[in-house]
């Protein structure tokens, strides 16, 4: 007599439908969600790179003007290039709490992925030193934003 031998059953391995569409829907959650996490780290990277140069511009700026003492004169604008990026800047003077001192600021704009961002430098000038042969005593503040 011959022995019947009943077939085994082999499971098969694999995902079901309700797992596939699961990780799908957890894919389509994720995805744009790091990829907005990208790109505010990409922004925040570029604009932190232009604000030093910016600095760098404003302060060069201040120093250039107490220098050459040309602060006296009315309000300033140009334009420099860094790499191929514009840095638009403004020198101003105001009226300090003291009579004989004035404050200088220089502001630097730049654009960053369609956003313009603005560092401000300011400085304490002596009207004094204005004038050949006076004392120059200059204080320094600074602020950006």
């Amino acid at each position: 007599m011959r022995s019947r031998t009943q077939p085994t059953r082999h499971r098969r391995s694999g995902f079901t439908l309700a797992e596939l569409l699961a990780s799908l829907l957890f894919l389509a959650i994720v995805i744009p969600a790091a990829v907005q996490a990208l790109r505010v780290a990409s922004l925040s990277g570029t604009v932190a790179a232009r604000k030093g140069a910016a600095a760098r511009i404003a302060d060069r700026v201040l120093n250039e003007s107490l220098v050459l003492t040309n602060w006296s004169n009315a309000s300033q604008r140009g334009t420099t290039r860094e790499g191929n990026i514009e840095y638009r800047w403004s020198l101003s003077r105001s009226n300090w709490n003291l009579p004989d001192l004035q404050v200088l600021t220089a502001e630097v704009t730049f654009a960053a992925q369609g956003r313009d961002y603005a560092v401000r430098l300011s400085t304490l000038a002596d009207v004094a030193d204005l004038n050949p042969g006076a004392s120059s005593s200059t204080l320094s503040a600074t602020s950006s934003r």
